[in-house]
């Protein structure tokens, strides 16, 4: 890429990209990046080159992309403060439950993207979701894929509401799978396992199981099947699961996610 792009805030997911764009030929000096905190100019001046500023000012107006990487309760005061020098930039936002309009009216600029990554980004293996207002032009789509591209998969949405159910499906994903992982390593070692062991598989079986079905064409219900011989072991724990309500609770779990990402986008709303 040729653009010149800002990073506001310097944590895991801005460093996640700034990764991903160094790693396909983006030089450090095509980058600017805005974090308050000394640790993070440490850490970005030490992996990427990065010299790293304190807070916004003039050298704003030369990015043509800003990227938003901040905590949603801090949103609002830092796109005050980079409002006057990023009126001509798209901008491209990855803070959860922010919504659109507030991020427009704060910058005075409606060419506004938003986005749900998710934490597997860190090592170019996330899957991203991706809303763009009215104003955005193709080009600038174009722009935020090839950003979004160097982190893992991306996909486009219709409307701004369907992030709250992305964020409670892939955002908080990565949290399900290893809160099962956690779940399947204390069994293993209760059932004779070392814990490394257990660990082992259960992280490989999710791996393989992923794998598979991406490179299937049948829905998961089939490929359960395929493993759960009646009266088998599979048969066994599946049958517990669904004795329990495991699947209806985890569903209803999802749709708990989803409420809170609502509320995030009123609670940090424009006022």
């Amino acid at each position: 890429m040729t653009e010149r792009i800002a990073f506001i805030g310097g944590g895991n997911m801005a460093s996640a990209i700034i990764s991903g764009l160094v790693r396909n030929g983006m030089r450090a000096e095509q980058m600017d990046v805005v974090d308050p905190f000394a640790d993070a100019h440490d850490r970005l001046k030490r992996d990427f080159g990065l010299l790293a500023h304190a807070e916004a000012g003039p050298f704003l107006n030369t990015a043509s992309i800003v990227l938003w990487a901040v905590k949603p309760q801090s949103f609002k005061e830092a796109a005050l403060a980079v409002a006057p020098h990023s009126k001509g930039a798209l901008h491209l936002s990855v803070a959860a439950g922010v919504r659109s309009d507030s991020i427009a009216a704060w910058l005075d600029n409606g060419r506004v993207i938003r986005t749900m990554p998710n934490t597997p980004a860190l090592i170019g293996k996330g899957i991203t979701a991706l809303y763009a207002r009215p104003e955005v032009t193709d080009v600038d789509r174009r722009h935020a894929e090839k950003i979004i591209a160097t982190t893992g998969e991306f996909l486009w949405l219709d409307t701004e509401r369907q992030l709250d159910a992305v964020t409670a499906i892939s955002g908080s994903g990565p949290a399900y799978m290893f809160y099962f992982m956690e779940a399947m390593t204390a069994a293993g070692a209760e059932m004779g396992l070392t814990k490394e062991q257990a660990y082992q598989l259960a992280v490989a079986t999710f791996i393989g199981a992923g794998e598979l079905a991406r490179a299937s064409q049948e829905p998961p219900e089939i490929l359960r099947q395929r493993v759960t011989s009646k009266g088998g072991t599979t048969y066994a724990a599946i049958t517990s699961m669904e004795d329990q309500g495991i699947k209806a609770l985890f569903m209803t779990a999802m749709h708990a996610a989803q409420q809170r990402a609502k509320e995030l986008g009123d609670e940090f709303g424009a006022s």
